[in-house]
């Protein structure tokens, strides 16, 4: 598992490296919405990142806590799931 992602970021590195060495200056005109469309994809993988650092870190604590035996609904109350319905006369 290792080795691919090693290998994976080899090939990005690389990737990268050429396209800087190969790059040429350019004078063109950016147009004002090209700076919302990148605010918005900036948010977006932010928030996709924040969503997954988030599921990860739960699943991480509650292995940890089954590990060390503790219960995060130690002192939570649980309600029952009992309906009662009183008929009127």
């Amino acid at each position: 598992m290792k080795k691919k992602i090693f290998r994976v970021i080899e090939v990005l590195y690389f990737y990268i490296f050429i396209n800087l060495m190969l790059m040429k200056n350019v004078r063109a005109y950016i147009d004002p919405s090209v700076m919302t469309y990148t605010i918005q994809a900036v948010a977006g993988i932010a928030i996709a990142i924040g969503a997954t650092v988030s599921i990860y870190f739960r699943k991480a604590k509650k292995k940890i806590g089954n590990k060390l035996n503790i219960d995060e609904n130690k002192n939570k109350e649980v309600e029952s799931d009992e309906i009662i319905i009183k008929k009127n006369k």
